[in-house]
């Protein structure tokens, strides 16, 4: 297991090498990181930031220029807000994480038994119900269905039970003062979560559902059955093992893109997270956030891959065969 573990990792190497150094070279080619200084017309200023970046240099030196400068956790200044882009991202990063993490934990904990259960009970009332939910789920935009759980869930409730203050907040993670109760980081959370969570967990359930009914017919589970292995352990030990397997991959690939920003999610209920930060430095044509945050997308994604690579092995000893 470790000698296929490290295969992986010395693949995983050059190719966020790679993917760093086009993502670069892009960003070079259509982006100007001194634009704003440019028009101040002031051309000392202008000497100053090509100088800084190294613009007079080929795009392979600017690159290891500023590799190098990243490698010590320095990205630069933001032209937007003339902050380190470092203290810039880190919080972005950490709000982002938090509504990741509560959302992959639902997601996976829910798709994995609605999916093995529409399997187990295949044809069933609860199993069309599950498939009619989950389409449902799929067809709404998220954009949408944050807007709805806010006019019913927030405002509709607090009108109807006359109270002060909604039970579920609608901006932001916190309140004001970040060190109250857990609850009210709780009803902060809810709407966000609900919101990221529903398409997930209708697109995964989906995926759980018919990897379960391709192992419920495979040999061995037949042969187990005819052994009298208890229909529990069947469906436990033999059948969700295996059948995670093809989650695996969809899962890997989904938390990897959503470090890159719940743009949707985080823009409707106004948290300072990835997505919101990518929208902003769009909009403002500041690329030296951008960058950054291009590569440290690009880093989860092939770092989650990575991962799924791995638990291949863990879940199916014959891939570290091959």
């Amino acid at each position: 297991m470790l000698t296929y573990t490290l295969r992986r990792l010395l693949y995983a190497i050059p190719v966020l090498f790679i993917a760093t150094l086009i993502m670069f070279a892009a960003v070079r080619e259509v982006g100007d990181p001194c634009l704003r200084v440019r028009n101040s017309r002031d051309v000392a200023a202008v000497q100053r930031c090509e100088d800084n970046f190294g613009l007079n240099q080929s795009v392979v030196v600017q690159y290891g220029k500023w590799l190098s400068n990243a490698a010590q956790g320095d990205f630069g200044e933001s032209s937007r807000t003339h902050q380190p882009v470092g203290e810039m991202l880190g919080p972005a990063m950490w709000n982002t994480l938090q509504l990741i993490v509560w959302g992959v934990l639902i997601s996976l904990l829910l798709s994995v038994s609605l999916g093995v259960y529409s399997a187990v009970k295949r044809y069933s009332i609860m199993d069309y119900s599950f498939t009619t939910l989950s389409f449902i789920g799929l067809a709404m935009p998220a954009f949408w269905f944050g807007l709805l759980a806010i006019q019913f869930l927030a405002v509709g409730l607090k009108e109807q039970f006359n109270l002060d203050e909604p039970i579920f907040y609608i901006v932001g993670l916190h309140s004001v003062d970040p060190s109250g109760i857990k609850l009210d980081y709780l009803r902060h959370l809810a709407l966000p979560v609900l919101t990221l969570t529903v398409q997930i967990i209708a697109s995964w359930s989906r995926f759980q559902r018919a990897s379960m009914l391709d192992v419920l017919s495979a040999d061995y589970i037949r042969t187990a059955r005819a052994k009298g292995v208890p229909r529990r352990r069947v469906i436990w030990s033999h059948g969700v093992r295996n059948a995670l397997i093809p989650l695996v991959t969809v899962v890997a690939l989904d938390i990897g893109a959503l470090f890159g920003g719940l743009i949707i999610t985080e823009k409707i209920f106004s948290i300072p997270g990835m997505g919101r930060l990518f929208i902003d430095s769009l909009t403002d044509g500041d690329v030296n956030v951008l960058l950054p945050w291009m590569i440290i997308t690009a880093f989860f994604i092939i770092a989650f891959n990575l991962l799924a690579d791995i638990l291949y092995g863990v879940l199916d000893p014959r891939v570290r065969l091959t």
